[in-house]
Parts: C-alpha cells; structure tokens; sequence
C-alpha cells in the first residue's frame, strides 16, 4: 500500500460519508456554502503547513505520499486532506441535525404539568 496509504484513507473518509447526502443531509448540493465554510480555514492550515515544511519543522515521509506536491511543497494529499476531513465533518454535522429534525416531528409531543 505504503505510497497510496494517505489517499486510501480519505477516500474511505468520503466513501464512509457519502450515505449521509444521499439521505438528506445537502451539503454536496449547497457547494457555495461549503465552499465559504471550509475553504478559508484550509487555506489558513495550508498556508502554516507550508512555511512548517519551508522551515524544516516538520515533513512528510516519502513512503506514504504520492510525491506529487504543490506549490511551497505541500504534498498533494495534505492539501485534500483540508477539504476532505471538513467535508466528511459538515456532512456529518447536517446529518444529525437532520436526524434530530426527524425525531422531534415523529414523537409526540409531551406537555410539562405545573
């Protein structure tokens, strides 16, 4: 595996989610309002991990990257993996907010006796 190692793992992180849009929580089909939710704090972590790795403070071990990186040196999965895992949590966050939903208007409603 070694090389593909990173990528497999957040494939698994969009396959293992993937259900919950489907079952209605929308986060796919809102891409604005994912975009403005999860790309300016990648930015900001991208942005840190490359200076890190300009720095020497920290790198990432050849056997479990593709090799492929970006600009500043980023390799190409750390850069997915600021879209991906955010993604993967929104769409889990919706999913349960969703689920709440659901479980509030399928219940009766209890009045409280004072």
């Amino acid at each position: 595996m070694g090389r593909v190692e990173y990528l497999l793992v957040l494939v698994a992180c969009v396959v293992v989610t993937l259900p919950l849009e489907l079952a209605g929580a929308r986060v796919y089909r809102r891409a604005r309002s994912l975009a403005r939710a999860v790309l300016p704090v990648a930015a900001v972590f991208l942005v840190w991990d490359a200076l890190a790795i300009a720095a020497g403070v920290w790198d990432f071990d050849p056997a479990f990257v593709t090799g492929l990186r970006v600009p500043f040196g980023v390799p190409l999965e750390e850069v997915l993996f600021f879209v991906v895992v955010p993604v993967c949590g929104v769409l889990t966050y919706e999913a349960v907010q969703l689920t709440g939903k659901l479980l509030r208007r399928s219940s009766p409603r209890q009045r409280v006796r004072r």
